[in-house]
Parts: structure tokens; sequence; C-alpha cells
């Protein structure tokens, strides 16, 4: 389901209203099939500069439209919304399939796993839509992976801009929540084998 972004963002501060932006890592951000290595990197920026396209964009090989995109987060996310701004002629994503939590996805895996939800897209030139998620299912997203498996008949793929909106959590993906020391080892759980802790029965 999309829904337009029809509001004036001088009254919303659409940069920070629920952006996760500056929430990529971006330096661990890649694609598969990309035309120009690292310029996956480029499509994530503010709100406000979804449409400045200055620094590059995404783009997929000649003859072969499909992309994969991965999107780790510096920390846990709720992703709420997806926005997608493809390119002209026919070079737009028209489907995108989402998987979270998943590393290493490579387009054998995309096409044969089953996404946490997918979408079929519309040619979105003005950055107006965004396509809401499965809110309940996008909790606690470490990473993020995007599947492009085809688009409206060019001969390439381009994204120029992705944008995710919902909130961050405050931990860190680098830091371990918690970690459990052993200070006083319990004797219990270190029994001989002849005081009859564990020992292997054999079985006829």
């Amino acid at each position: 389901m999309a829904c337009v972004h029809d509001h004036s963002c001088e009254d919303h501060d659409c940069s920070s209203d629920f952006s996760l932006y500056k929430h990529v890592d971006l330096s661990k951000v890649s694609a598969l099939n990309e035309a120009i290595t690292g310029s996956v990197k480029s499509v994530f920026r503010s709100w406000e500069q979804r449409l400045n396209s200055s620094e590059g964009h995404l783009e997929s090989n000649e003859g072969d439209p499909e992309l994969l995109v991965f999107i780790p987060f510096t920390s846990d996310v709720k992703i709420k919304s997806i926005s997608v701004v493809g390119g002209a002629d026919g070079t737009s994503p028209s489907k995108m399939r989402a998987f979270i939590n998943r590393e290493g996805i490579d387009f054998s895996d995309a096409q044969n796993m089953q996404p946490i939800q997918e979408w079929d897209l519309a040619e979105n030139l003005q950055g107006v839509l965004e396509y809401q998620t499965k809110y309940s299912r996008f909790q606690g997203v470490g990473n993020l992976t995007l599947h492009f498996p085809d688009n409206f008949g060019g001969d390439a793929t381009q994204i120029h801009y992705i944008g995710l909106k919902g909130e961050a959590t405050q931990l860190k993906r680098d830091v371990v929540a918690t970690i459990v020391y052993e200070l006083m080892p319990n004797p219990s759980d270190h029994k001989t084998k002849a005081e009859g802790g564990g020992g292997l029965s054999q079985v006829e």
C-alpha cells in the first residue's frame, strides 16, 4: 500500500520526522549488480535532498534490471514506510521485496526465500509516494535487504533515492547489551563423571 506525501515540508520537519537516514551505516551499505561499484551509497540522503541526484545514482548493469541492496543500521530500528525514487523511461523498479536481519543474501537466495513483505511499485519520479510496511513485522531491524527484481521495461534499473521512515532504538549494533560472566563456578555445574555428573550411558 502506498500513501501520498501530500503535506508541505515547511509545516512538517520531514528530514527528522521519523527519518532513519542518520541511522543507516553508510560505510557498510552495498548492492549486487550495480554498474558502478559503491554507487548505492549515493541514494541515501536527507528527505529534502531526495530529488538531488548530483552525487550520482544506483544503476544496474545494462540488460539485467535486477538489483539487491543491503542496508545495515547503526542501531536497531522500526521501519514504518519506504520511499523509492526511480529513473525515467522505464528504468524505475516495478517491484520491491524486503528481508530483515539476513546478511549475505545473493540473488538466488532472494528469489527462493519468502520476503517479509513485497510491494508493486509505481513510477515515483517526484518522490511523493511512500510504501507502508506491515509495521509489526519490521521491529528490531538490524539490517534490511531490498530486492528489486524488475523494472518498467528499461534496459537497466535506476534508483535515485531510498528513504526509510520509522524509529530507532537506543541499542547500538556494535555494543553487546548483556554479557554474563561466570564469576564463581558453581560446583554442581562441574560434577565429575565419578560423582554422577552426566556420564555417558551406552545404548544397546
